[in-house]
């Protein structure tokens, strides 16, 4: 029998899969890791944690399976997206990685614009300067760190830091490389006028690639490191995202997902270039050769509720624990008896900033209208329902720009909650799905590397008959009205509240 390994980089752990070539997962296993806060919004993670956990990952699913590492025909890799990797002629790490919900740059996005003008980078990179991207990281280490960057050999992104300790390769590919701001993403490939204008050296970035595209082989230290096969191909593999969009079959154009983790993700696949002018969601190359991406991405999703469940929900935590289950089962059973609405209680999720369909690193959560009849179980359904409103935002841009939302799949932690995917049902005003195989990310790595080894023929029939629905939930009419009326208060919101972000970011 023969298996594929799909690695999946996470910013709370790395998820590593074995699956035989049905997408049946054989064995699995996730290792987490610590994100460094220094300072109030800045996020940051060490690159050799990505790699111990990679290791731990391997030797673990090839233990707990048994098999024959030989029978590995390809590893594909996924991981966080925008995450700055620095490394030095050696190729050991230079700093930690600033990772992609740190909101440091906001000055060098300023920079950025008054150097290349938004217009010239909205036209090239099919994205506004933005704070979370990486090319803003770069020039923030560039005049805040001169020496470290005075030192820098290569510049990686998280998951493309994996491919480079597993091969020796310094390469990546389009999905993952699109969200970095050097690109041309029209014309898939770098940008020679965004890195001259930033004075960055394109020899300091890795060969590109697409998604499926063999990059390198496991070679000998790797194998021995692993227990891996020495030789074992690795294809590009995708950005978090993209990947995940494979492992729930969006690999069409109009198909779309809504994945709820640390961050929530809208994604949805184009034959063409589409680019929102008021740089309100994120356009990206694919992980589907030849073919586009409209993205959004929240940056406080199921990190709002994590929040809510460290910090308040403490008794809810001691509930689970004595019963074994998830603290979330407890914290969303409260919710499910509060009405819609939470009693009239509202949730910002800007936890960390935000980037759709604000881009803006100083607006910071806000719970609206909180009085003294409200408990943690209406402080739980407005922190649930915030996070969808914020979704629901985001799709009104793609229905805005003509791409059409009318069957949506749901994955990542969010998904395992009922009461949770028919906020997004109700809200959406369409069918929410999910898959049989819950495996995102790491699943559609796995397939990347099927196609890149041969295994399979193609990504669209590959999708087609490995990935299968499992629970569908239609919107309830009744429901979308009621929450209509609350959406539209959370929508107002933002805009009463912007010129108070910005004092408080002064204070």
């Amino acid at each position: 029998m023969e298996y594929l390994l799909g690695i999946d980089i996470g910013t709370s752990g790395t998820k590593t899969v074995l699956f035989d070539l049905e997408a049946n997962a054989v064995a699995s296993k996730t290792h987490e890791y610590p994100l460094y806060q220094e300072q109030n919004g800045w996020a940051e993670q060490e690159p050799e944690d990505w790699w111990e956990a990679v290791k731990v990952g391997i030797r673990s699913v090839l233990e707990q399976s048994g098999i024959n590492a030989e029978t590995i025909k390809g590893i594909g890799l996924s991981g966080q997206m925008h995450g700055l990797v620095m490394l030095d002629h050696q190729g050991n790490p230079l700093r930690k990685s600033i990772i992609w919900c740190d909101q440091r740059t906001g000055k060098e996005v300023e920079d950025m614009n008054r150097i290349l003008t938004p217009e010239k980078i909205l036209a090239i990179t099919a994205n506004p300067a933005l704070t979370g991207f990486t090319a803003a990281k770069i020039l923030w280490v560039k005049k805040n760190e001169p020496e470290i960057y005075k030192q820098c050999a290569h510049i990686l992104l998280p998951k493309d830091y994996i491919r480079y300790k597993l091969t020796g390769e310094f390469a990546t590919e389009v999905s993952d490389a699109s969200g970095m701001q050097l690109m041309d993403v029209p014309k898939r490939t770098w940008s020679s006028e965004v890195l001259d204008a930033f004075g960055i050296d394109q020899s300091l970035l890795g060969k590109m690639y697409e998604s499926t595209d063999v990059t390198g082989a496991v070679h000998k230290e790797a194998a021995e490191i692993t227990g891996l096969a020495q030789g074992i191909i690795v294809v590009g593999g995708a950005g978090d995202n993209p990947a995940a969009a494979i492992g729930t079959g969006i690999v069409t154009e109009g198909s779309a997902f809504t994945t709820i983790g640390t961050s929530g993700v809208v994604y949805a696949i184009s034959n063409q270039v589409a680019i929102d002018k008021k740089g309100r969601v994120h356009t990206l190359c694919a992980s589907v050769p030849g073919k586009w991406t409209v993205m959004s991405c929240t940056q406080g999703a199921g990190l709002s509720l994590q929040w809510l469940r460290n910090h308040v929900c403490s008794e809810e935590v001691a509930e689970a624990k004595k019963k074994g289950v998830d603290p979330y089962e407890i914290m969303t059973d409260l919710a499910s008896r509060v009405p819609i609405g939470a009693n009239k209680l509202l949730y910002l999720p800007y936890l960390m900033g935000e980037r759709s369909p604000h881009p803006d690193p100083d607006c910071r959560g806000t719970f609206f209208g909180l009085s003294a009849i409200h408990e943690r179980a209406e402080l739980i359904r407005a922190v649930l329902e915030g996070v969808a409103y914020s979704q629901l935002e985001c799709v009104d841009v793609f229905r805005e720009m003509g791409v059409a939302v009318t069957d949506m799949m749901i994955c990542g932690g969010g998904a395992r909650s009922d009461l949770w995917r028919q906020m997004f049902a109700d809200l959406y005003q369409c069918p929410v799905s999910t898959i049989k195989a819950e495996q995102g990310g790491a699943l559609g790595a796995a397939i990347l590397a099927g196609v890149g080894a041969g295994v399979y023929k193609d990504l669209e029939e590959t999708c087609n008959r490995l990935i299968l629905k499992k629970a569908v939930q239609e919107p309830i009419a009744e429901n979308s009205l009621e929450y209509q009326k609350y959406y539209n208060l959370y929508k107002e919101l933002y805009v009463t509240l912007f010129a108070s972000f910005k004092k408080l970011a002064a204070l």
